[in-house]
């Protein structure tokens, strides 16, 4: 299992929280994923079944892209 927190920007309201977690739900391995309103999403996941990735990419696909760290 991993875990990770990471900074993603398209987060402004709780509609967004709410989109992010409609946009992960089902993913296959996705263990447990949490957003808040200042842009940070916390991730679990099963290795063996998804990756950081794929889950990136569903974030994206969702309008969600991880920003850069600094």
């Amino acid at each position: 299992m991993q875990t990770e927190t990471l900074s993603v920007t398209g987060i402004r309201c709780e509609r967004c929280v709410q989109r992010v977690a409609a946009t992960l739900q089902g993913h296959d391995g996705l263990e447990y994923a949490s957003a808040n309103l200042i842009g940070e999403v916390t991730l679990s996941w099963d290795d063996d079944r998804t990756d950081q990735e794929a889950l990136l990419a569903a974030l994206a696909a969702g309008g969600f892209r991880e920003s850069a760290s600094g």
